[in-house]
Parts: structure tokens; sequence; C-alpha cells
């Protein structure tokens, strides 16, 4: 199904820009704008053309004006729809030095979520008004002005918007003068301050009604977060993030931040969760808001790691930016990382290292398990194939590879590296190699060496151990291999260099030995270690490797997990690295379920988490049998001892991580159909939905989900009814997602069809769409939704990555070798380049589901026939 990449040739550099001066006049009526630009350049080479990018948007003027040089006329104008480029033919060539280029046009404010668009909100008198905001990463400024639309080609940029009075305009820098327009005074000129050298993918502007909390940083950094108008309040708790966040990284750093402002701006209709725009950052309204009476624990922690999150690209991105898109994840990566040091920082409590050992780090060993994953470092052509990268691999695997090189120099040596790096090349684009360069030259570390084995290759190592003990002492076998999520053998002969760590019972939280795993196989001898203690790889979850104990070794490893002598993050680790090892086929499903009974005193809200991901997994293709009943009792025994102990009520001061288990708990139990959890959770929605009693924010994903699987037609109203007053997008979202949890075939239907109404926006059809992929019925409707309204979907969504999610929460959970067929031929006939390599992952899932439901089948049954 593989489509031949489009060639593909960057901008001739001939001439490039030193500075954008940018004037844009948005009419919010038509959805229009006109744009008159002045381009500051610098010509190295003699030409008669110059070439930049465009896209949909209409030139009506060009004129230069150079040194020795000046054409008023007479220069022909090119466009190229499929390259995105426009080329100016000047009447003879121009000669080498400086000049301004002097554009007119007008383009459009799209309904796309990308480049200049127009986003749709609500007054608080209820009335439906448009703003006009931007989104140009990867490749979309071209969508708002001509330019040089690649991110080592850097510039100053000067920006005036002409707006109406009664609206507010940012940009990255502060506006430095406002007047009113000569030829109408109802509309008003603001100019702002000219921008630090910077790409063109971090430029922004923000036009529409707002309301701003604001604040000054220990530095005197002016801070402010804009919210709806009337919602102030909710932007309380990241403005307190973003005041602790600032100095964090400017200590970390050592270096100061280099503007005058940070502006966070919510967004009503938006795509990806935020953007890292320097100084205007703009985010997803449930990546930014927080209702003290009605967002959960969990979205608030979202919240502070979202903020951490595009913070530290003001940093790592925009002061240094990666020289092309083949090296994102020196972006992603580096900030997928460092937003859990800072909310670790800012929030203790949070336990938040353990909740990266489940949402980035075993996210990342899932899909790179794959034969359809990619290296860290992908070669990028053409920006079609952009979209495609900004994925688990690129943030995910990312972070956890710095993580495990910050582990392996140690953290001053790290930060010395930073500081190396940031210092050497700020306002400039790097390679990967250049961070190596500077973390080697900080710690004296093979960094290149070591850190190339990672980037540039696919996969990881799972590590095959033997152990003989002769006393205090421990002789290990260690044998490295790539792990391959079927069990498979790796044909191209994979190696790492591997940074092994090793922990025993009498010091669990402490590595007594580690190793760097450079050659396919070693051994070691580890001292010093009691004959009874377990012996446990990879601490802490740091080493981005599984490892395959021997039967000896991991039943020793079984007590440090009911006794929680073994870490949350090595219980995390061992029981993740057992259910891939079950799903590879290196042992039995059945003997993975009889370890997890020793967790059935776990306290840890990420372990459970995790556990609960891995058993939703199972759970998914024993819907394809009849003995899914037996396994949900199985579930209802391994959970309801840590419910009876928790309780369905907070208690006073009971902490951040417990809230979040709750509902975990509460969610499960109910999917699992514990009829004491069902009563319950009807019982409170039906107060909840009276206004006799509110669910607690916590609580209300769960308790919507069983309500809607065990309620009927007037549950499913309610729900809508609760949907169409809430006024927090959080709450919204819970709603959709909630939606799809019924058996009944109609309302799935319904929510389908919901799902591309006017009452959903554009970002949040995935939601609902996903939320009724959870039942085998559910996923069946869904797949033929798509199918049907495959021009609709495509059209709303091609390039932005909401169309790889889409695709991937409705195909990759089915169990059939002719279900794979059908959606490999679908996807023939309707080819989505930006979503194919989503595609090939998810028939590779297919095909794995149905390879462990025919391993596991019967010895599934067996195991799981005690349990009614």
């Amino acid at each position: 199904m593989t489509t031949e990449k489009k060639p593909f040739q960057r901008l001739p550099t001939n001439v490039v820009p030193a500075n954008y001066f940018i004037r844009l006049k948005p009419d919010l009526e038509k959805f229009t704008f006109d744009g008159q630009e002045e381009i500051t350049v610098a010509i190295k080479k003699s030409t008669k053309s110059v070439v930049l990018n465009s896209s949909e948007i209409k030139i009506s003027e060009v004129k230069f004006f150079g040194d020795v040089q000046k054409f008023e006329s007479g220069i022909q104008i090119t466009y190229s729809k499929e390259e995105e480029t426009v080329t100016f033919a000047f009447p003879e060539d121009l000669k080498i030095g400086s000049g301004k280029l002097v554009l007119s046009f007008t383009g459009e404010l799209n309904n796309k979520m990308k480049g200049f668009y127009r986003s749709k909100y609500l007054s608080p008198e209820g009335e439906e008004r448009y703003g006009a905001v931007t989104q140009f990463e990867p490749t979309d400024a071209r969508l708002a002005f001509p330019c040089w639309d690649e991110p080592a080609i850097k510039a100053t940029f000067d920006i005036v918007l002409v707006v109406p009075k009664d609206r507010l305009a940012l940009s990255n820098m502060p506006c430095i003068d406002e007047s009113d327009l000569e030829e109408n005074p109802s509309w008003k000129v603001m100019k702002f301050g000219r921008s630090p050298l910077m790409s063109t993918y971090l430029v922004a502007f923000v036009i529409g009604e707002y309301d701003c909390v604001s604040g000054k940083d220990s530095d005197g950094v002016h801070i402010c977060v804009y919210t709806p108008v009337g919602k102030k309040e909710q932007g309380r708790f990241a403005l307190e993030v973003a005041v602790k966040t600032l100095p964090f990284y400017k200590e970390y750093f050592k270096i100061a931040y280099p503007l005058p402002k940070m502006d966070l701006v919510a967004i009503s209709d938006f795509a990806a969760g935020a953007m890292e725009n320097w100084g205007l950052v703009t985010y997803r309204e449930a990546r930014l808001l927080v209702d003290e009476a009605n967002s959960s624990a969990s979205s608030k922690q979202d919240v502070a790691l979202v903020v951490g999150h595009e913070i530290a690209h003001q940093w790592f991105g925009n002061l240094v930016t990666m020289e092309w898109w083949t090296h994102l994840w020196l972006n992603e990566g580096f900030a997928s990382w460092i937003e859990y040091l800072c909310v670790d920082h800012c929030f203790r409590d949070y336990d938040i290292w353990t909740q990266f050992a489940s949402y980035d780090f075993t996210r990342a060993l899932e899909l790179d398990a794959l034969r359809n994953s990619h290296p860290i470092e992908v070669p990028v052509g053409h920006p079609s194939e952009v979209d495609e990268i900004f994925d688990v691999i690129s943030y995910s695997k990312g972070a956890s590879v710095i993580r495990m090189l910050h582990d392996f120099i140690g953290d001053q040596d790290f930060r010395d590296g930073m500081h190396l790096y940031l210092s050497r090349h700020k306002y400039k684009n790097t390679f990967t190699e250049d961070l190596w360069a500077a973390l080697g030259e900080a710690s004296g570390k093979p960094i290149q060496a070591i850190m190339s084995s990672w980037t540039q290759q696919m996969g990881f190592p799972v590590i095959r151990v033997e152990q003989i003990v002769h006393g205090d002492k421990r002789k290990l076998k260690l044998k490295q291999e790539r792990f391959l999520a079927d069990g498979s053998k790796d044909e191209k002969n994979y190696q790492w260099m591997v940074p092994v760590t090793i922990a025993t019972a009498s010091s669990p939280d402490k590595t007594i030995h580690q190793i760097v795993l450079n050659k396919r196989e070693e051994e070691i001898e580890v001292t010093g270690v009691n004959k009874k203690d377990w012996l446990k790889l990879n601490v802490g979850a740091v080493g981005f490797y599984r490892t395959l104990y021997p039967a000896d070794m991991l039943e020793s490893l079984l007590s440090g997990i009911s006794n929680q002598t073994l870490p949350p993050r090595d219980r995390l680790g061992l029981s993740n690295d057992l259910f891939a090892l079950a799903r590879a086929g290196f042992t039995s499903c059945a003997d993975v379920l009889k370890v997890v009974g020793a967790f059935e005193n776990e306290t840890n809200y990420t372990v459970w988490t995790d556990l609960s991901t891995n058993l939703s997994i199972i759970s998914v293709i024993l819907q394809y049998t009849d003995f899914h009943d037996n396994f949900d009792a199985f579930i209802r025994k391994l959970f309801r001892p840590s419910m009876k102990r928790l309780g369905w009520d907070p208690v006073s001061k009971e902490g951040h991580l417990n809230a979040m288990l709750r509902s975990v708990l509460i969610g499960r139990l109910g999917k699992a159909g514990d009829e004491e959890v069902i009563a319950e959770a009807k019982v409170r929605f039906a107060k909840h939905c009276k206004g006799a009693e509110l669910l607690p924010a916590d609580l209300r994903n769960a308790v919507y989900s069983i309500a809607m699987k065990y309620g009927s037609e007037s549950e499913y109203e309610e729900l809508l009814k609760l949907y169409r007053k809430a006024d927090l997008h959080e709450e919204k979202l819970r709603v959709l997602r909630s939606l799809g949890s019924t058996k009944d075939r109609g309302l799935l239907k319904r929510t389908l069809e919901f799902s591309l109404s006017d009452e959903v926006r554009s970002q949040d059809t995935i939601f609902a769409v996903a939320g009724v992929t959870g039942s085998v019925e559910g996923r069946e409707l869904a797949w033929k939704f798509i199918q049907d309204n495959w021009p609709v979907l495509y059209e709303r969504y091609n390039g932005i990555f909401l169309l790889t999610r889409l695709v991937k929460a409705t195909t990759e959970n089915f169990v059939t070798e002719e279900r794979a067929v059908e959606i490999e031929n679908f996807f023939k006939a309707n080819p989505a380049p930006a979503a194919e390599r989503t595609i090939q992952q998810s028939l590779e899932n297919i095909r794995l589901n149905k390879k462990q439901l025919d391993h596991d089948r019967e010895s599934l049954k067996g195991f799981l026939a005690t349990y009614h």
C-alpha cells in the first residue's frame, strides 16, 4: 500500500529574508484578510527569480526596491499549488546586495484550524461570534503571508494588525503603538515590537474577545492568561504554573527568557493541545482552563504538564531550532521530558515521574515494538510527510531516551551540557549531533556513540537474563536482541548501547551496579547481594528496553510486588514487560494473569492505571470469545479490594493521586459489571442530573460511562442535556466520550451522527467517534461510519494530525485477517498519505490481536473458567 514519496526540494537560498514587515486586516464577517508585506532580503547570488512559499493566497502586486535596482512593474508571478510556492520572475537579474520585496495580497480565514483561520465562540449572552487565530506549525505560515516557510530560514518580524476597536489583538511581541484607522475610526491599527530572529512557524497572531489574569514572575516578565470573556478565574491555575515555570527554566538553562512578555491564550477551535509560538502560546481550552468546581485532578495535572511543555519550547525549539523537520524530535522529545521535571518541581505530590513511566515510557515501548515504527530521526522531505512524525515516537520515545541519557550522565553534567548547547546555538538552527556534542563535552562521555543507536534506528532491545548464585555473588549473563511485538526475529540485526542498572531487595531504589551493554552478550558479576534477595534490572524503569527473566528470578520478584518493597516504577515496569512479552508469545497470557494477582493490594495510582490499560487490551481481544464474562469476573476480584479500601467519597486531605485512582477503580469495575458499583453510579448520576447532589469532577468520566452503558435512551438524553448546558470544554469532552458507552445500536448510530453535527466542534468529533469503539458492535459501526463519511472527514482533517488519530481509533482493535484486508483495500482506494504509517500500524496491531487470540485462547479459557 506504500505510496511513492513526492519529489521535494527545499527553497533556494540565493535570496533570503532578514526582516518581514507584515500588515494584516482580517474581515471577521466575510472570512477574508488583506495583507501588505515588505520583506527585507539579502541577495546572496545574482538571480532572475525568487522562490518562496505561498498557499491559497492571491498576490495582487509585487515590487522590488534594491540597492541599485528598482522594479515597480513587469514582475511575473507564477504559483505552484502542488509545491505551495510562488515564483517572482524579474525583467533582469537581481544583483548581489540587499533590497525589499513589497507585496499586496488577499487570503481566506479558513475553517481548517491551520494557517490564519477563523474560530467560533459564544459571547456571554450566547451570541455566535468569530475571532481570527493562527496555527503555523509545521508549514502553514504560507497560508497567512508569502514567506520562506522553513525552520532554518530565520528572520525578524514586525507585525501590524488592523482590527475592530471592540476586539483584542495579540502577537509575539508587546503592542508598541495603537492608533485609529484613518479611513474608519471604528477600527484600530496595532503595531507590535520587532521580534527576535525566529522561524516562520513560531509567528502568531490572535484577534478576538478575551478576559485575562496576569502577574509577573520573579524576574519581572509579564505573564497573562487570556480566557473566554467571563472565565478569567479559570486561568488562575495556568498563571500560577507559568509564574513558577519561567524562572525554573531560566535557572535550569542558565539563560534568561529573552522576550518581555509571555501570553497564554485559550482558543475555542484548536486542533492540537497547544502551540509554543514565541511569547504567545495558544492552547485548546481544555489544556489551559481549570474550573475549581468542575475540573478533575487529572485535567488540572494535564494543564500543568502542557503549560510546562510549551514554556520549555521557548528555549528548546524557539531560541534554538531544529534545522529541518527530520530533527523534530529535538523540539518535542526534549520538551516532553522536561515538562515532567518542571511539574515535579512545582507539584511534588503528583509523583509525576511514576506517571511518566505509564503515560510516555510504556506507550513508546508499545508503538516502537511494531515493525511499522520509525526511528526517532526520520528523513523528511515534502511538507505532506511532516504530520506523520508528530507522534508517540517523536514525543514519548524522544522523551524516554532523553530521560535515560540524563540518568546516565547525571543532572549537573546534563545541565552544563544544555547550557553549552543553548548558548552556542542561540537564534540558530541545529542537528541532533550538535546536542550530543555539547552533552559529550560537558560529561566527558561518548554520548554520540551511545545515542546514535537510539535515534537513528527504530526499535529497542529485550535483554535476556540468566543468573548463577554463588553466596553473595551473582553471575549474570545478559543478551540483547531487538524486541518485536510479534515475537519474531529481527533480520536487520540491530544492536544498541544500553545503559543497564541493577538493584536488589536490600537496596530497592538504589543502583548497585551499572554497565553499558555495548555488545550482543556480556557476563557480569554483582557482589554483596544477600542470597535471598531479589535482583532487578532497569532501576526505576529508566532504560528504554524490556527484560526477560528466567522463572526463578521472576518468582523472587513477585514478593517485591505483593509486599511493595519493589518501588512503584519498578512494579509498573515489571508488569508492563510481562504483558508485552505475553503478547509477543514469550510466555502465556494466562501465566501473566496469575502474576497480576500479586497486585491485589496495590495502592499506587499509576501502577493501577498501567495495569488497567494492559488489561483493557486483553479485554478487547476477549470480546470476540464466549468467555469474556469470566474475564470480567477476574477483573472484579482484582479491583474490588482497592475499591473497598478507597470508597466512593474523598476523605479530608487524601491527596491528588487518590482522587485519580478512585476514578480508575470505579470505571474499571463498572465496565466489568460490578453490581454494587453500577447501582451506586446510577443513583449518583440521577442526583447529579437533577441538581440534587453534583458529582465531584473526578468521578464524572466513570459515572457517566457506567450510567450510559447500563442505561437507556433516558440516560442518553440526560447526558445530552449536560453537554448542551456545559460551559466548560472539559465537561463537554467527558460527555462526548461517554455517549458511545451505550449498548443500544440505535444510540451508537445517533452518537456517530451527532459527532458531525454543528453542536460538536470539529476538533472534538474524534472523542465522540472513539467513544463508540469500546464494544464489538460499536467498533463495526464506527468503521462503517468512517467509510461512509470519508470524503467529509478527509477534507476536514487532512493536513492536521487529527486524521491519524481518527484512523487509529477506528481501526486498530479488530481481530481478523478479513478485516485487516478490508481496511487495507479501503485505504488503497482512498489514499491518506499523512496517515499512511498509522494505517500500517493499525493493520499490524489487528494481526497481532489475531495472533494473540489464537495463541492464548485455550489457556486463558482454562485459567478464567473458575471466575464467575
